[in-house]
């Protein structure tokens, strides 16, 4: 690294030397010094630039997503990095520029204290040295003026990052004059000025114009700055969180507990459906004490506590904490990506096993990361078909082998279970329930009024029922869509607290939501799937042969429609309802063929467990 740095800076002392030998003036000799740096440096200059537009461009789409997903900060951080990926632009590449500045910057203090022809400074400078810093102040005052406004990357920056710019280039103009050389100050003030010059002919070869849209930018930051209001209150009731005395008493509770052998993490409210089964079985089957955690101090887990269950809640921070120290010897998690983001391993105690038990049956090649599964040990498979998948996946990329549970799935166990308590439904319409996802370009985004459209009749009942989260960001569109269809009989709900709606559909309509296979396994009724842009988590879930369940059971369960059909859904809906193959014989078929011990799963996944711990206890006494 010394070799380099004394090359870069003989490299500079032979051009500053060679100025004045061109010149034999002190003034032209670093004027012409800094045009020639500035002339090496312009590709550099040329792709900043570029690299600025681009980042400049992108910006509707992260303020966008910065509004959409506001308070997940998880998820957000998740969708830039897609964003950043597919764009091919690294954050860490704006540095780059920076240190070759400071680097030239420090080579020329060197070359300028070592030069042989700069050293005499001549009477005519000696006379204004005091006046060289206020100068060099006033010159990075102007350029970062200039750079605020038309600057294609600062000028977007808020008050804060521009000021403490400019404050920042003033305080270093201020010293490079009071405490170096007076040919080091020149050089910074002719430096700043030949800044402003080659922005502005920047701007005019490579004009911004050109390639942002300055109008979405601006609609992106109206969507910005209404979800921060919209968040606002909730921010402020997060900081006087009632519950922070509780996270902090259960947190010390938690680790007061010795000799944990078992730990379930929840990230919310509702997440307990995933491990309900398993747990009462362990309980009603074992003395084993259930260490639970959840991510929500309102869990409805808390009315179950008892000896045998002991639950935390637990907030994010906490838990990246907790993870790292965790001290047990099973921990259950429907978290993907564990070790990936912020959620690790425990780097206490190394022998942990981790369960992964998935929330549903779709394929976690398409869905997750590409990783989302590698650090676990064991995996619980809702079917074959996500076996295949899994096992095909070690093999390609030689990965350790995990313990992979034929286990099936707990949630649509009891939904199925619920569905057969039910009354039989009388009357003579068939309930139709539109249920879309809330991914991006989701049925409600896209093509929903066309699909109401074709299905307005007497003959049907129709119901819109938006995903959760899709109503808590846009439920002024709910409203007006329930307000224009009012007249026509369709419902459009709001209330998510009853199942009872999608247990007595006759018929689903979704696009890519999980619930279709929730719905089609557990009340053996048919989906209709409108193909709207498929959501793809892993880019690369072709490079597996294994075709995903999501695409493969598509055309079993159900009939896919092409989102510029929709007109034709009428005839799909009829074809589902009197054709054989969507009879409940041909979907229980396809249940049990896809499912592994339909009814039966938490038993499965308990002994699991169970076997587990006293094999882990075998061990420890062994040693």
């Amino acid at each position: 690294m010394k070799l380099i740095a004394d090359a870069v800076v003989e490299a500079l002392l032979w051009m500053i030397n060679g100025c004045y030998a061109f010149c034999h003036n002190y003034w032209i000799a670093i004027l012409l010094f800094t045009f020639l740096s500035k002339l090496i440096l312009l590709p550099l200059s040329v792709w900043v630039q570029k690299n600025s537009i681009k980042t400049v461009r992108m910006q509707p789409e992260i303020n966008h997503i910065k509004a959409a997903y506001m308070g997940n900060n998880e998820l957000i951080s998740e969708e830039q990095y897609k964003l950043f990926k597919r764009e091919g632009y690294s954050p860490f590449a704006d540095l780059i520029p920076l240190f070759v500045q400071l680097a030239l910057l420090m080579g020329v203090v060197e070359a300028v204290k070592r030069g042989t022809n700069l050293t005499a400074v001549p009477i005519e400078v000696r006379g204004i040295t005091l006046l060289v810093p206020l100068i060099a102040a006033l010159s990075a005052f102007f350029m970062c003026f200039v750079q605020n406004k038309i600057n294609v990357l600062q000028s977007e920056q808020g008050a804060f990052n521009q000021y403490g710019t400019m404050i920042f280039s003033v305080g270093l103009s201020l010293y490079l004059g009071f405490f170096v050389s007076v040919g080091v100050g020149v050089y910074w003030i002719y430096s700043n000025l030949l800044s402003v010059l080659q922005l502005v002919l920047l701007n005019i070869w490579i004009n911004p114009k050109k390639f942002i849209d300055y109008e979405a930018l601006a609609a992106s930051k109206e969507e910005l700055l209404k979800a921060k209001q919209f968040m606002a209150p909730k921010k402020k009731e997060a900081r006087n969180n009632p519950y922070r005395k509780k996270e902090k008493e259960d947190y010390k509770k938690f680790f007061a507990a010795s000799g944990k052998k078992l730990v379930f993490y929840s990230e919310k409210n509702g997440f307990y459906k995933y491990y309900k089964n398993i747990i009462e079985e362990i309980i009603h089957r074992t003395n084993i004490t259930i260490h639970y955690i959840t991510g929500d101090p309102e869990d409805e887990v808390f009315g179950l506590e008892s000896e045998q269950f002991k639950p935390y809640y637990i907030g994010e921070n906490r838990l990246i904490i907790l993870m790292m120290k965790l001290e047990a010897d099973i921990m259950v998690m429907t978290t993907p990506d564990l070790e990936n983001f912020q959620l690790k391993r425990s780097y206490v105690k190394k022998d942990i096993e981790y369960i992964y038990v998935p929330h549903d049956v779709n394929s976690a090649n398409l869905t997750f990361h590409k990783d989302a599964l590698d650090h676990f040990d064991t995996i619980f498979a809702s079917g074959p078909k996500n076996k295949t998948e899994l096992l095909e996946r070690e093999e390609k990329y030689k990965l350790p082998q995990k313990r992979i549970v034929e286990w099936g799935s707990s949630v649509i166990d009891n939904m199925a279970a619920a569905y057969e308590k039910l009354p039989a439904v009388q009357g003579d319409r068939k309930t139709i329930l539109i249920a879309p996802s809330w991914q991006k370009d989701n049925i409600l985004d896209s093509c929903i009024e066309q699909i109401l459209d074709a299905l307005k009749t007497s003959a049907y009942r129709i119901i819109v029922r938006p995903h959760p989260q899709y109503v808590r960001h846009f439920e002024a569109r709910i409203d007006a869509l329930a307000a224009k269809y009012k007249e026509d009989g369709i419902e459009v709900q709001k209330d998510f607290s009853s199942n009872s709606t999608v247990y007595t559909a006759d018929l689903l309509v979704t696009d890519w939501s999980s619930i279709a296979y929730e719905y089609a396994f557990s009340t053996l009724k048919p989906v209709l799937f409108i193909n709207t842009p498929m959501k793809v988590v892993n880019p690369d879930y072709k490079e597996l042969s294994t075709v995903p369940i999501d695409i493969e059971l598509r055309d079993k369960v159900g009939i896919s429609v092409e989102e510029e059909a929709v007109s034709s859904v009428a005839e799909a809906v009829d074809r589902l309802l009197h054709e054989n193959r969507f009879s409940k014989a041909s979907m229980a078929e396809l249940r049990d063929t896809y499912l592994y011990h339909v009814g039966s799963s938490g038993k499965v996944g308990a002994k699991y467990i169970i076997d587990s711990l006293l094999q882990i206890q075998e061990k420890k006494k062994a040693r």
